[in-house]
C-alpha cells in the first residue's frame, strides 16, 4: 500500500503543520518546535508514511487515519 504525497501533505496541514520553506530535496513542514522534512516523491511506501506521521504526533494512529479518512478536495 502506498500513500500519495498530496494526501500526506493534506493530512499534515489538517493537523496544524504549515510549509514555511522549501529545501533542495525536501519540503519542511513545521508546527511550533517540530519540523518534518517531506521528500518530493509522488508516492510514499507505508513505512515511510507511518514514520512521518509518528514524527508529526506519536499519538496519531498513523497510516490508518490516512487510509480510512476520505480527504475532501
Amino acid at each position: 500500500m502506498s500513500v500519495s504525497r498530496r494526501d500526506l501533505v493534506k493530512y499534515l496541514e489538517s493537523n496544524g503543520f504549515r510549509l514555511p520553506r522549501e529545501g533542495a530535496n525536501h519540503s519542511i513542514y513545521t508546527h511550533g518546535q517540530k519540523a518534518i522534512p517531506v521528500k518530493r516523491h509522488r508516492q510514499f511506501d507505508r513505512i515511510t508514511a507511518n514514520e512521518l506521521c509518528k514524527q508529526a504526533d506519536p499519538k496519531i494512529l498513523t497510516l490508518a487515519n490516512l487510509a480510512r479518512r476520505p480527504i475532501k478536495r
